[in-house]
């Protein structure tokens, strides 16, 4: 089967087609990140392709409980153990650099950092903290061009840390799922009146410019960026008249700037959220030039085939990976998956986290 078989990423063979797709933890105590992550990944390194847990790249981005950070000295230095597990098992890993905007709350972020987002628009619901439990959403302050830049520059000085300090292979600037990124991209959350906001192409261009500059930092290579059209996650808007238009320009562009991959992220059979309105992933693989990483409710070798038949690059897995740890051996063998246990997909104690077999 195609999926078994080697693939070239940019100057990285990957050993199979299968991507682990990220997927939060929320075991990095203190935003560090820990021998057992270190564990955590090397088990998985059977797969192609890691791609880390959301990683902040700046303090203010710590939206959630226990995530990691890449900014801070020990961060980089467990990180640097992580790639260093991988890299022993013949494995790759890219950190997915993720920064989370409204998607957070005070207690979640260290002392005197504040929740920022392109807009103050709050997010409806609660969020978790370990010192408070559920708390409503912050009210974001409004980011000024200066907290842009700022921002920017921070997840330039990540990926530059990760890569050259780290020795990861490459990150993923998190574009999808109602973060940071999203949250410009979405006219729901971006009510800008700058040229960071109003029409798509202002929406795109807080994506645009940071992928530009990490680019030029560590390389076309090493830089992927993750989508996700028409998501209603994280209180995003999932149809509006320019999606279409505004996920063809934005592979049209990300093509100029030669990065890796597009991986677009489609969890609508996870968070009960509306299919696709249109084949978007089959747009934006026409519109880019590169390789695109496709996935959502890939459980067995025959679900990924499909994909690959389609003319798509790569496939993402996401859960199965997280209770099967040699999931790439099982559905090359067509063993039965072990289901994850859901309750402890975010606990801070090791359960459900290493002790799958």
């Amino acid at each position: 089967m195609k999926l078994f078989k080697p693939f070239s990423l940019g100057n990285l063979t990957l050993k199979n087609k299968i991507v682990m797709a990220p997927m939060t933890r929320s075991r990095a105590y203190n935003n560090v990140p820990t021998d057992e992550m270190a564990t955590y990944y090397e088990q998985r390194a059977g797969a192609g392709l890691i791609i880390t847990e959301g990683t902040s790249p700046s303090p203010n981005g710590l939206g959630y409980p226990r995530i990691p950070g890449a900014f801070s000295k020990s961060q980089i230095v467990g990180w640097k153990k992580i790639a260093k597990k991988v890299h022993d098992k013949d494995g790759l890993i890219f950190v997915q650099l993720m920064h989370c905007g409204r998607v957070s709350h005070k207690e979640n972020l260290p002392v005197n950092e504040q929740t920022i987002a392109p807009s103050q628009v709050q997010l409806e619901g609660e969020i978790y903290t370990d010192t408070k439990g559920l708390q409503s959403f912050d009210i974001p302050k409004e980011m000024t061009l200066q907290d842009i830049r700022e921002t920017q520059n921070a997840y330039v000085n990540s990926a530059n840390l990760l890569v050259n300090n780290a020795n990861i292979d490459g990150v993923e600037l998190h574009g999808a799922n109602g973060y940071l990124i999203n949250q410009f991209l979405n006219p729901i959350s971006n009510l800008r009146n700058d040229i960071y906001g109003g029409n798509y192409k202002n929406r795109a261009r807080f994506l645009l410019e940071t992928t530009m500059k990490t680019v030029e930092k560590i390389g076309e290579n090493r830089v992927g960026v993750r989508l996700s059209p028409y998501t209603v996650s994280n209180g995003m808007l999932g149809q509006h008249d320019e999606v279409i238009e505004m996920y063809q320009y934005l592979a049209q562009e990300l093509t100029k700037l030669k990065i890796a991959y597009i991986h677009i992220a489609d969890h609508s059979v996870l968070n009960n959220a509306p299919k696709f309105a249109t084949d978007i992933s089959k747009t934006i693989k026409e519109n880019f030039k590169g390789v695109v990483i496709v996935g959502g409710d890939v459980d067995t070798a025959k679900k990924g085939e499909t994909l690959l038949d389609k003319g798509y690059d790569l496939v993402y897995i996401g859960r199965p990976f997280i209770s099967n740890p040699t999931l790439v051996k099982k559905l090359e063998s067509g063993i039965a998956l072990t289901t994850p246990d859901y309750e402890k997909f975010y606990t801070p104690t090791m359960e459900g986290y290493i002790d799958y077999k």
